[in-house]
């Protein structure tokens, strides 16, 4: 894929990740199905790098959440790809209430196998044990809600949410166990942590808003420049020309400028565009 491969030193790693990642580890044994919840924006970029090594080998689903806000075209490449690789791939977005039934029927499919096994070492059939995982903020409980029918779980468009590890009912074929979002000690690529970023799964402290900032209007420069045209009245972005964006983008959203460029201030509007969902229909990663 053409990501940059430019490394950086960026840490982000609260302690209750690390905790998370330790208690997923002891109970992996007794979890039948693992669902991994990805940003169909950055199917790349939010996925757990050392995943396969906390689920150990169970049988997973992964699921392209945020469907709607994502480019199909370059999206479904992804899809094509991790099916290639042997995973089994759902889309799930806001707009549809209705999906969640594609994971209650590919649990129910993937518990047949594990169910005839039980049954050759005369054992009776089980329900479903299914462990959620993800990024910080790519929509899990807001899947959860789904599944149960009613909302029984905080949601909001900020990382950190779910702080410890749930179990919840969900009906009479699965059980799951939620977990808090999932980041890794340090990011080796720039790319991976700006892409986060852009989709407020990286906390905003952790990099600077400029950086991200610009970093999203390089990536609509690249891909989207209808969209950088549409949502912030530029025909172009370059690294040579910063300051006469940023002027023309407070003009555009009427931002008085006094003395000099409020960078912050813009930089900030443009953030809120990507997390007020003002601008889709992108996907930021590509093969």
């Amino acid at each position: 894929m053409n990501n940059q491969q430019n490394t950086t030193n960026i840490n982000y790693y609260p302690g209750h990740m690390h905790k998370t990642k330790k208690d997923i580890k002891n109970i992996i044994s007794n979890i039948d199905i693992v669902i991994e919840v990805i940003d169909s924006r950055i199917p790349f970029s939010s996925r757990i790098p050392d995943l396969k090594n906390i689920i150990n080998g169970k049988k997973s689903i992964i699921v392209f959440n945020k469907y709607d806000l994502c480019d199909e075209s370059i999206t479904n490449k992804w899809m094509e790809k991790y099916k290639n690789e042997g995973s089994i791939v759902i889309t799930s977005d806001a707009k549809n209430s209705n999906d969640y039934k594609k994971v209650i029927e590919e649990v129910k499919s993937l518990m047949i196998d594990i169910n005839n096994k039980r049954s050759l070492k005369g054992l009776l059939p089980k329900k479903a044990k299914c462990l959620i995982m993800g990024v910080p903020n790519v929509g899990k409980s807001t899947l959860i809600n789904k599944l149960i029918g009613k909302s029984v779980l905080d949601v909001g468009n900020k990382p950190g949410v779910t702080k410890r590890l749930n179990v919840v009912k969900i009906n009479e074929y699965m059980d799951l166990v939620d977990t808090p979002g999932i980041l890794w000690p340090k990011f080796e690529n720039k790319e991976v942590a700006l892409n986060l970023a852009s989709m407020t799964i990286i906390k905003e402290e952790v990099l600077t808003v400029e950086e991200v900032a610009i970093h999203i209007l390089e990536k609509l420069n690249d891909y989207y420049k209808d969209l950088l045209k549409q949502e912030f009245g530029i025909e172009e972005y370059t690294s040579d020309n910063i300051e006469e964006c940023f002027i023309k983008i407070s003009k555009y959203k009427n931002i008085p400028i006094k003395d000099e460029v409020d960078y912050e201030r813009i930089s900030m509007i443009i953030l809120n565009s990507m997390k007020q969902e003002k601008i889709k229909k992108i996907t930021f990663d590509r093969i």
